[in-house]
């Protein structure tokens, strides 16, 4: 059985962008502060989730620290539909081009 969050599964974790991964890990160490902060104050209910929340954070820690290291690849980039006519049209035009030097 996993322990962690739902969110966090590591089939999720590979296809988050870095920047996504840092706000999940700050989020992350901000509940755990809480729960830090409830334990010592004894109002914790569940002691269970201070353990996820560790092997989230050292879960996210990992996987940031494989593609440092090129271990395992940062997901493509997602374009823009807005990008992609661009695109299109920027590949349209060079054909055009070569099509009339052709002609001549």
């Amino acid at each position: 059985m996993a322990i962690g969050s739902k969110e966090l599964m590591p089939a999720e974790l590979a296809t988050m962008d870095d920047e996504r991964l840092v706000v999940e890990l700050k989020r992350a160490k901000e509940e755990l502060f809480n729960l830090r902060f409830q334990s010592a104050t004894g109002q914790l209910e569940s002691h269970g989730r201070l353990r996820a929340v560790k092997r989230d954070i050292a879960r996210l820690y990992t996987v940031i620290r494989e593609r440092e290291l090129g271990i395992s690849a940062s997901p493509a980039p997602v374009e823009k539909a807005a990008d992609k006519k661009k695109s299109k049209k920027a590949d349209e035009a060079p054909a055009s081009d070569d099509q009339k030097a052709e002609d001549n």
